[in-house]
């Protein structure tokens, strides 16, 4: 268990404990009995669907959905007809007795929310959970930044409007668009003309529901992509640059660096993909 404070800059706002965090990966028969729970719970959906009944109401959560669950709920959980699901969990405590500033926390709010940079989420997720397994040297400071951060980014999706419907529809299609075909030259005229706007209100519009631009996304693709192939094929860093679209190699190097904080090279030494946060 791991604590931390909460600071504003004058006071001291609350206090957290991690109890655990968990990562279920596609179990089948995934079920939790009906109960009331005596901690918190941050659930960030990857894949799939899971199905909860949250004081009587049921409740579907699917991938990009990122759950609060308050303590003294009663919750139930099992995975959804359709098949099973991965999610990450988090479980911890909050000192009652004193507020945070954070809304769903102080009130003892259930919440569902899309969360916009679903990718970054879910690597910060990933290297809290690695982080919570290890041993190494100021790994606590390590997990209490990671859970702050990730409470400060579901406050922060809280208070954003809500998106009209016709927007997220659009969102969606260059989304799509981009994940079938980011290899290839794209251009923001491209993407404008899927959905009949201007250039400038595509690329505002995806920001607005994705928090980033859409060739910053198709980036983003491209070197998760790229991280995949440095670990498991024989391709060299040229062949899989040219692969993924950049045909100069030397921007290649930059651009991953860029995203995920290290050089190609870097990366394949250390060898680990989760801690890529792009």
């Amino acid at each position: 268990m791991i604590g931390f404070y909460l600071h504003s800059n004058e006071e001291v706002l609350g206090v957290i404990q991690i109890m655990s965090v968990h990562f279920d990966h596609s179990i089948p028969n995934w079920r939790t009995h009906l109960e009331t729970i005596g901690h918190n719970v941050l659930v960030l959906v990857r894949e799939g669907k899971v199905k909860y009944e949250i004081n009587g109401e049921e409740v579907v959560a699917e991938k990009g959905d990122f759950l609060f669950i308050p303590k003294s709920t009663r919750r139930s959980g099992e995975n959804d007809r359709n098949g099973t699901h991965q999610k990450h969990t988090i479980l911890f405590t909050l000192d009652s007795g004193l507020r945070t500033g954070i809304p769903f926390l102080d009130e003892g709010q259930f919440i569902k929310a899309k969360i916009a940079n679903f990718q970054y989420a879910s690597h910060r997720c990933e290297r809290l959970y690695e982080e919570m397994r290890g041993s190494k040297r100021f790994r606590s400071f390590i997990c209490l930044g990671i859970m702050q951060e990730l409470i400060g980014m579901l406050a922060r999706e809280m208070e954003k409007p809500e998106l009209a419907p016709m927007k997220q529809k659009y969102a969606q299609i260059v989304k799509t668009y981009l994940l079938e075909h980011y290899r290839e030259p794209v251009e923001i005229e491209q993407l404008a003309k899927l959905i009949h706007r201007s250039p400038n209100y595509t690329t505002a519009l995806f920001k607005e529901v994705y928090g980033h631009s859409p060739i910053r996304y198709m980036h983003q693709l491209r070197v998760l992509e790229a991280c995949n192939l440095l670990l498991n094929s024989d391709m060299t860093v040229s062949g899989i640059a040219q692969y993924l679209g950049y045909y100069d190699t030397s921007y290649f190097f930059r651009i991953f660096k860029k995203h995920s904080g290290m050089s190609p090279t870097e990366f394949i030494v250390q060898g680990d993909q989760s801690r890529v946060f792009l």
